[in-house]
């Protein structure tokens, strides 16, 4: 059992307390932002880890210093992990091995012995469903006393249950999805909800008026063609033509403006940490060259909030945890740093933080 130092005796400038997210004290009832670690990755369609990875950002989250040079005492409006349930790590522990024999049958069309394919589809979607209605439930508990809640995934398809809460909250709101994918596959390798398709049933919400995609650089031909044929629903900004923008004398502030503009005033953020370049997240589950700086990203969701634009929700997903100490030390690293900024600017949207102004 963890001990828990009292609020009003734990300091900043020392040692965190162990096994709390960023070394912080806040029980779940003194947070104001709850995050709900989901380690799952059942249907990732080429490398795995990322079901490990809310367990090594919590990991390597109190090695973070708490100082954000522009919000005031960033740490103070409590932040709280609920703990990794080992259930749900057995549960994707069975599901996992199974899902890459029907993924291999898809692939090569040689059936795996002493397999029922049906059966095991079946299985597995059933299973992908109660996941995410597990997740909207959890939400729907934690935004009706009040919480802020964001999730730390596992693949991206683990922050389906909180965006289908806020829906049910929400008249509109927009996504703001940074990701090198689009996520905008129908049922992918026949999965019904995949880290591929996790963007298609998002736009299934009536409430979701706008999708805005930062960072894609890795899409098919029927996920463009989805895009092209939205009108204004879904806004993507490609990584190639931000490079070029760039490369050609456009500066960062510009498109951070110009991706600020098509949204409206309330934005969930969907963080797929392979938005940003690989050196960032180099084991990642489906790295693209190319994408986003991790500072880059600061700054527009900092101009996002910035412009008067209230983060409602967030999520992190697909930070991995290979299952060896020097190959996640610095996925988990990011990650951390990331979430903890996440988590900064979105009080900040909601007047629990300020900015400091200098």
């Amino acid at each position: 059992m963890k001990k828990i130092v009292p609020i009003k005796h734990f300091d900043p400038n020392g040692t965190g307390v162990k096994g709390s997210i960023f070394g912080l004290p806040y029980t779940q009832d003194e947070a104001s932002l709850i995050l709900l670690p989901i380690p799952w990755e059942v249907t990732a369609s080429y490398q795995g880890g990322a079901a490990r990875g809310p367990e090594v950002v919590l990991e390597y989250s109190p090695q973070i210093d708490l100082l954000s040079a522009d919000i005031n005492e960033a740490w103070k409006f409590g932040i709280h992990m609920q703990e990794i349930d080992k259930d749900l790590i057995r549960e994707n522990n069975r599901l996992r091995p199974l899902a890459l024999r029907y993924m291999d049958w898809i692939e090569t069309g040689t059936p795996s012995t002493g397999l029922d394919h049906k059966s095991i589809l079946n299985d597995i979607n059933q299973a992908c469903l109660s996941l995410k209605n597990r997740v909207k439930d959890s939400s729907d508990e934690l935004l009706d006393a009040g919480k802020m809640v964001a999730t730390l995934g596992g693949d991206h398809s683990t922050c389906l249950g909180l965006i289908e809460s806020l829906a049910s909250r929400y008249n509109h709101f927009a996504i703001l999805q940074i990701d090198a994918h689009a996520d905008l596959r129908e049922n992918y390798q026949d999965f019904e909800i995949s880290h591929a398709s996790v963007m298609r049933h998002v736009l299934k919400q009536n409430q979701v008026e706008k999708l805005v995609q930062v960072g894609v650089r890795d899409l098919c031909p029927e996920e463009w063609a989805l895009i092209n044929q939205s009108g204004d629903h879904i806004v993507t900004f490609l990584d190639q033509n931000i490079k070029e923008e760039l490369y050609e004398g456009g500066n960062w502030e510009q498109i951070c403006e110009r991706i600020i503009r098509v949204l409206p005033d309330l934005v969930y953020v969907s963080f797929d940490i392979d938005g940003l370049d690989a050196r960032y997240c180099p084991h990642t589950g489906t790295p693209v060259p190319g994408g986003l700086e991790f500072d880059q990203v600061s700054y527009l969701l900092k101009k996002l909030v910035l412009s008067g634009k209230k983060i409602i929700g967030f999520d992190l997903s697909e930070v991995s945890g290979r299952g060896k100490e020097q190959e996640d030390f610095w996925d988990g690293n990011v990650g951390a740093r990331m979430l903890y900024r996440l988590a900064g600017l979105m009080a900040v949207s909601q007047g629990k933080l300020e900015f400091i102004h200098t």
